[in-house]
């Protein structure tokens, strides 16, 4: 049995099981096969198009769990579409959310065939950290010609090898430092860069300008080489500051999450197009979720006044989802769907009335009560499991399960949480969507 045949024939095994059965093995590269299996059983749930092209090489195991999901790839190819629109004609157009998150209803043989269902308005991009390619495979396929930029040899090799598998035809693989490059390319129409977020000695930076290659540093060089820029960013990162660093240079920031989990910040940064600030919180779908998107500009609503909140009042909370959480916009929030903070710090909102499109988790709310051991006994009387959060409130999660002497699960939510007078209070509620 050949190494290739080994990991179409196993590929859907426990790679630990067949890393004790090697010697059954004698011709079979096992390393570099266990290498290859683990990465298709990442792919076929992060990237389910690559899981889907036979004789596509994955990377070492790092680099798979690293590399962007289908969903947030697919995120920035139309971004990448929008934002081309925007700088041929020179002009901006109100988008909607349907155009900005592509929840893949249309589903094509090779990333490249999405080239005949988009308008290509671009000449050329190129991704300066191109890495595994999973961000530049979709995003090239908003141009006629897209260039790999990236140091390592071996990830050159790999992705100059799956290209033609995936059906891109328009790429060319350059091994090169993305600085040196960046200073002798061609002007392009985007840029791409998604800077490495480690310092020599391994530990995660949080300022922007530790991130390698230095986007501040760069940016004169960056503005004069494209026509606009497309930075992934680490969504550990305070946005306000790194909006800042770069100099009014940024037009546009994408908080993007799948999943409930934040995965990525993105920064449009552009000289060509002038326009205001706009944020654009993006929680997109998953395979039996549905994606919400809200947009703001920082600073255009006023605080809205703390919820007063009623003991025997059935009302609705809502829970923003995490891209809304990273971006801070609970003002913008509350004014733009009519809901009522708990608290300035509780971060959930209430409403009396559903709100059937707000971005994030509604519950609604059953029973309301303090932390007196009597009205907790009445409130919690018949619920033995309920899952639990603490939002503001002096006890953890841990410690408020034992004190209440509740089993994780079930259907139950209690919201943990402190008023605007200071009261404790828990929010006993179940799912409303």
């Amino acid at each position: 049995m050949t190494t290739a045949e080994f990991i179409r024939e196993y590929r859907e095994r426990d790679i630990r099981q067949l890393a004790l059965q090697a010697t059954r093995f004698p011709d079979v590269d096992m390393p570099y096969a266990l290498d290859q299996i683990q990465g298709w059983q990442i792919a076929r749930r992060k990237l389910p198009k690559w899981a889907a092209c036979d004789g596509v090489i994955f990377p070492p195991h790092l680099s798979m769990e690293q590399c962007s999901s289908e969903p947030t790839a697919q995120y920035k190819l139309n971004l990448a579409m929008e934002w081309t629109s925007r700088v041929e004609s020179s002009e901006l157009r109100v988008q909607s959310s349907e155009e900005v998150i592509d929840n893949s209803s249309e589903q094509h043989a090779t990333l490249n065939s999405q080239l005949s269902t988009h308008n290509c308005h671009a000449s050329r991009m190129t991704d300066l950290t191109g890495g595994f390619g999973v961000d530049f495979s979709f995003t090239s396929c908003a141009f006629n010609a897209a260039t790999y930029v990236e140091r390592n040899e071996q990830l050159c090799h790999i992705v100059e090898h799956n290209l033609p598998l995936l059906g891109l035809d328009n790429a060319t693989v350059v091994c090169a430092d993305a600085v040196e490059y960046l200073s002798t390319v061609e002007p392009q129409t985007m840029l791409f860069l998604d800077p490495a977020r480690r310092d020599e000695h391994g530990a995660k930076t949080v300022m922007l300008a530790d991130c390698t290659p230095d986007v501040v540093q760069l940016l004169p060089k960056l503005l004069e080489k494209s026509r606009f820029t497309m930075l992934k960013l680490s969504p550990m990162l305070d946005w306000h500051k790194a909006v800042d660093d770069l100099q009014g240079t940024v037009r546009e920031v994408h908080i993007v999450s799948v999943g409930g989990e934040c995965k990525e910040l993105l920064l449009v940064l552009s000289t060509v197009v002038e326009s205001e600030l706009k944020v654009y919180c993006a929680d997109l779908s998953t395979a039996s979720g549905s994606s919400s998107l809200f947009v703001y500009t920082p600073g255009s609503s006023a605080p809205v006044a703390n919820s007063k909140l009623k003991t025997q009042n059935s009302k609705f909370v809502h829970e923003p989802n995490a891209s809304i959480m990273k971006a801070g916009c609970f003002d913008e929030l509350a004014a733009a769907y009519g809901v009522s903070p708990v608290s300035r710090n509780s971060h959930l909102f209430l409403s009396d009335e559903p709100i059937e499109d707000f971005p994030g988790r509604s519950f609604v709310v059953e029973r309301v009560t303090t932390m007196n051991k009597g009205e907790l006994r009445k409130a919690l009387a018949g619920i033995e499991k309920a899952n639990i959060a603490t939002r503001n409130f002096p006890l953890t999660v841990a410690e408020l399960r034992k004190r209440l002497k509740i089993k994780d699960g079930g259907d139950v939510y209690i919201f943990a949480t402190t008023t605007a007078e200071g009261e404790h209070l828990l929010l006993i509620s179940r799912k409303y969507r």
